[in-house]
């Protein structure tokens, strides 16, 4: 027997039709060394960074461009074989578990900026390409990328899940950075939707359906992406209010005065305490906002004064500036280690994180409904939030071999996203659906979900591309 026999014998369970054999026989031909059915690199590209079980796919590719990656899904498709496309991993509701098994199409090694056009402030990139990479590549040109979820996460990555972060609040998500896509579809054709002019009236808006679809109607192989200036100059520092309530109001005043801020999150007690303890912090412990202004000199003096003068009138302050860019820096990376230091309060603990958003005027409702949810529950939760746009974050530290912890966590998990929904928000303000917010779709969309689903029929009659995320398994 060969080597690939044998190493296709270990893989294929027992369930899965010999078709998949056949699938893997033909991308092993094609791919060559870069074609792989390593139990541990499999595991590695199934979901290994929170609650949800590891569900490893029977085999991984490397692909280095939008012909290879359509070649692998043709042959997929003939062979009904599932498609889970990859980009880093850091996703966080199971997108890239394989729950029938399948292919999982890694996009790393395909990573070049292809082109930059500093005139109309646009780029081209293949999807492998991570945001660091991207602003460390525009630099020079007084250019920025803005969309900042914390982790390195790469753009196709990013597009597919609809991804967003820090500077949400001022620059938007990534519906609003993408100008336009290369996808392959289902059927193994490749379409270009979108351009790089600033709007058009030319038919139907395809590059917003395969933002944020999550691998299931095609695989984002290209991206053109909205690129912004530098700001002339930087503010930003730190604010400590006597409770989450108090903060949450400071925000809503913030955003409803129309203060143009570019940055601002918070952090309850908790982790504060856990960042002081992993970044180093000298923080006070107790519910802070980090903001961020930019513009000329002159504006950003004015909007962290004006800012002061809010906190100060919600009971909050002082304002601490942070005046050099190393402290900025430093503060800014506490914030992206969030889920870290939250980790090391519980070494040991498995953590169950989530997320959900709300219009800005139930903000401070919401994250203090959920907080005292936490307190009766006794959890060891941090709260954490992009809060400028209703966004925030808990991770809850348990142990998720107890049963009856688990179920505890699951219903308050369950509690928070229903809450959200019904104050007119979101089960998910950027995690994405994936596998464990499927079940509160039709709580949130009504009848809207059954055109989803009509939408994947149409796209997707096989079921192959990333089968089992956002919509239920069929």
């Amino acid at each position: 027997m060969s080597d690939l026999a044998t190493a296709l014998d270990d893989v294929q369970d027992a369930s899965q039709p010999e078709r998949f054999s056949t699938a893997l026989s033909q991308l092993s031909d094609l791919f060559g060394e870069r074609f792989s059915t390593s139990h541990a690199l499999r595991e590695q590209h199934a979901h290994t960074t929170t609650w949800l079980k590891n569900q490893p796919p029977d085999a991984v590719i490397f692909a280095l461009s939008t012909e290879e990656v359509a070649k692998a899904v043709r042959i997929c498709s003939a062979h009904q074989v599932p498609i889970i496309p990859f980009g880093t991993g850091s996703s966080l509701e199971g997108h890239v578990n394989a729950p029938s098994g399948g292919v999982s199409i890694d996009l790393s090694r395909m990573d070049k900026v292809l082109e930059v056009n500093s005139e109309d402030l646009d780029c081209r990139v293949e999807a492998g390409v991570t945001r660091k990479t991207l602003n460390s590549f525009i630099r020079d040109t007084g250019l920025f990328f803005p969309i900042d979820p914390g982790a390195d996460a790469s753009l196709g990555g990013m597009a597919a899940t609809r991804a967003s972060g820090t500077n949400a609040v001022r620059y938007g998500t990534m519906k609003d950075a993408v100008l336009g896509l290369t996808v392959v579809t289902a059927d193994g054709r490749i379409i270009r939707t979108g351009g790089r002019a600033r709007k058009s009236s030319a038919g139907y808006d395809l590059t917003r359906l395969f933002v944020g679809s999550e691998g299931t109607l095609g695989i984002i192989t290209e991206l053109t992406l909205r690129l912004h200036g530098q700001p002339e100059a930087i503010s930003g520092g730190v604010c400590p209010f006597p409770d989450v309530q108090s903060a949450c109001n400071a925000v809503i005043a913030t955003i409803q005065m129309g203060l143009p801020v570019a940055r601002i999150e918070l952090m309850d007690s908790l982790q504060v305490k856990a960042c002081n303890a992993y970044s180093k912090l000298e923080l006070a412990e107790t519910p802070t906002l980090f903001l961020e202004f930019h513009g000329s000199e002159a504006s950003v003096r004015e909007q962290s004064e004006t800012f002061s003068a809010i906190a100060e009138e919600m009971g909050g302050g002082p304002f601490d500036w942070a005046t050099l860019a190393e402290d900025r820096s430093k503060l800014w990376a506490a914030r992206h280690d969030a889920y870290w230091a939250g980790k090391s309060l519980k070494p040991d603990a498995q953590i169950m994180v989530t997320d959900v958003c709300v219009p800005i005027s139930r903000l401070a409702d919401c994250v203090s409904a959920t907080a005292e949810d936490i307190r009766s529950e006794g959890f060891l939760a941090p709260i954490v939030g992009h809060v400028g746009d209703g966004n925030f974050h808990v991770q809850i530290l348990v142990n998720l071999d107890d049963p009856e912890e688990k179920r505890r966590t699951e219903a308050f998990v369950e509690r928070l996203a229903i809450r959200a929904i019904d104050m007119g928000g979101t089960c998910t303000g950027e995690h994405g659906v994936g596998q464990g917010k499927q079940k509160y779709l039709r709580r949130e969309h009504g009848e809207a979900l059954d055109v989803m689903q009509a939408l994947k029929q149409a796209l997707d009659p096989g079921n192959v591309m990333n089968p089992g995320k956002i919509l239920p398994q069929s």
